[in-house]
């Protein structure tokens, strides 16, 4: 019983950091299960597929695979492609996950874009154990994914609904997660370097192909700056 109210007690904790997630996930997900059910799927395809991909990008582009001849091969490579990024948000939680028993093993499946963004940038509540804590977070954040996509899977059925240039809620809701971290931390290095690294990427690579090669200068840089920015208290 007192596992279960610790746990409680970190959901209430963890709750309001994703109150921002809970805002996109919801709204994306709800215009993912349309998009499936006017495929042609069932509420059912989008429902299991939040559930065992967790990857919102690579779901969208699971429709298309779907409907597309055979092709395993190519499936693997267009996926490794898309979550690759993920090799990197995995590396940056290494410690925060360190110690965390069987729980990491959900921790690691479940690590998407704004997970990770929670997780690495706000500090674990006194009281609450960190393994609960991010548990709490990687819980409720899929919830939210879950919730969405199989509301939208059952509601593609009765309301037609277009789907065009709903991918800016998630660029909307990673502004508020940044600018929430910049509030909090006393320096800023950290997100000077991602901002660095991002619009230099950007402009040598380009918008299509510019994300791995932004997190390897981002891991790069943090990596090669690391004792300087610890000693400044630029790490929370």
């Amino acid at each position: 019983m007192e596992n279960k109210n610790n746990f409680i007690s970190a959901i209430k904790a963890a709750f309001p950091h994703t109150v921002p997630v809970m805002t996109g996930y919801l709204f994306l997900g709800i215009s993912y299960g349309i998009y499936m059910k006017v495929s042609g799927f069932s509420f059912l395809y989008p429902m299991l597929m939040a559930i065992t991909i967790f990857g919102g990008s690579l779901e969208f582009l699971a429709v298309s695979l779907l409907l597309s001849t055979f092709a395993p091969l190519q499936t693997f490579l267009i996926a490794l492609v898309i979550q690759a990024r993920h090799l990197f948000y995995g590396l940056a939680m290494l410690e925060k996950y360190k110690n965390t028993g069987l729980k990491k093993l959900y921790l690691i499946f479940s690590l998407t874009d704004e997970t990770f963004s929670i997780n690495c940038s706000t500090p674990v509540p006194e009281g609450t154990e960190k393994g609960k804590f991010y548990l709490a977070v990687s819980l409720l954040d899929q919830s939210y994914w879950v919730t969405g996509a199989t509301l939208g899977g059952i509601l593609g059925s009765f309301i037609p609904f277009n789907t065009e240039g709903l991918d800016f809620v998630m660029t909307a809701m990673f502004v508020v997660i940044f600018i929430e971290q910049w509030l909090k931390e006393k320096k800023h290095y950290t997100a000077l370097i991602g901002v660095f690294c991002s619009v230099f990427c950007l402009v040598i690579f380009g918008a299509e192909s510019f994300i791995i090669p932004t997190m390897v200068c981002i891991f790069g840089m943090l990596s090669f700056f690391r004792r300087p920015i610890e000693k400044a208290g630029g790490f929370e």
